[in-house]
């Protein structure tokens, strides 16, 4: 039997309802640890491990997110690396500091993004289908206290790479690694390698075993100027991986200049991965479809929340 044009509307509202609800009550807290192996590391080198958290949005209340945060402890990785947006409310300290305190404790380094300075501000969904959907912050944005979170996180060894150079020694090997302000609010200024003359030794560095380049916003002219320093990896977030994606076409949007294809996961920029035909030149890049939304838009849809740990291995020939 054919259906009337009144049952036809009718079941495409029933649809449109259940997806919003998958997408509100569901996919939003199905939180995912994705794993991938990289092969960047040079020949004979033992794997090294990277949890990467980006885009925790975290708000007080979120506790079942908190406690997935703090159990990625037990992966005992070799580094982590917090590529922004770590909260989105005025009263989120404590809960950020619960849910990253174990990961403290591991080498690590990170960046801002622009919720780590301000509180998000409600905005019309539309916006993020234009070409620039940034608003510009005002007197009336709220600033949030990310000087403190900053101190903290430098005083518990962390590396800050606001537009800035540092090293680590991680697992007997010294990695190189370079990092911007967020360029989503346009605070990125590349730091050039004589620039940075209070890090010890950073001037004379031979030759490190890994050079990393991390970004909060995966904006193309950052990601050109990390491939041109010669990063061997670089790792972003921002992108929320689309947040609202379509099964099988992907992504609609990443909030930035950056393709569609490359709203999360790993590879290559700026051509294929490097280990794929037509990957010569390429630089490894991953970006973290993070672990939360805006409040003003908590919904996921074919784009669960995630975390990830990247395995690098030696690279074969």
């Amino acid at each position: 039997m054919a259906l009337t044009a009144r049952q036809a509307v009718g079941g495409l509202a029933l649809a449109g309802a259940g997806a919003l609800a998958w997408a509100s009550l569901v996919e939003v807290r199905w939180y995912a640890l994705r794993e991938v192996t990289v092969p960047v590391l040079p020949a004979g080198q033992a794997p090294l491990r990277i949890l990467h958290l980006s885009d925790l949005h975290l708000t007080p209340g979120q506790q079942r997110k908190i406690d997935w945060v703090r159990d990625l402890a037990s992966l005992d990785v070799d580094l982590v690396i917090d590529t922004g947006d770590n909260w989105a409310h005025l009263e989120a300290m404590p809960a950020l500091l619960e849910a990253l305190e174990p990961h403290l404790a591991k080498p690590g380094a990170f960046v801002m993004g622009s919720n780590d300075y301000f509180a998000p501000s409600a905005k019309n969904p539309a916006r993020y289908l234009l070409p620039d959907a940034r608003l510009p912050q005002t007197k009336t944005s709220i600033e949030l206290p990310w000087r403190e979170l900053a101190a903290r996180f430098r005083a518990a060894g962390w590396k800050d790479l606001t537009n800035r150079r540092d090293t680590l020694d991680v697992d007997g090997r010294r990695l190189s690694l370079v990092g911007v302000d967020d360029p989503h609010l346009d605070l990125d200024r590349f730091p050039a390698r004589d620039t940075a003359p209070d890090i010890a030794g950073l001037r004379d560095e031979p030759s490190a075993d890994l050079h990393l380049g991390v970004a909060h916003a995966p904006y193309r002219r950052v990601l050109d100027e990390m491939q041109d320093d010669g990063a061997d990896l670089i790792i972003a977030g921002h992108t929320h991986g689309g947040q609202l994606a379509v099964p099988v076409y992907g992504a609609l949007v990443t909030n930035c200049d950056l393709d569609r294809r490359r709203a999360k996961g790993l590879h290559g920029w700026p051509g294929a991965r490097p280990d794929s035909p037509g990957g010569a030149g390429s630089t490894w890049l991953h970006v973290s479809a993070g672990l939360g939304t805006s409040p003003y838009a908590p919904v996921r849809f074919a784009c669960r929340p995630e975390a990830t740990v990247l395995t690098l291995v030696a690279a074969e020939g």
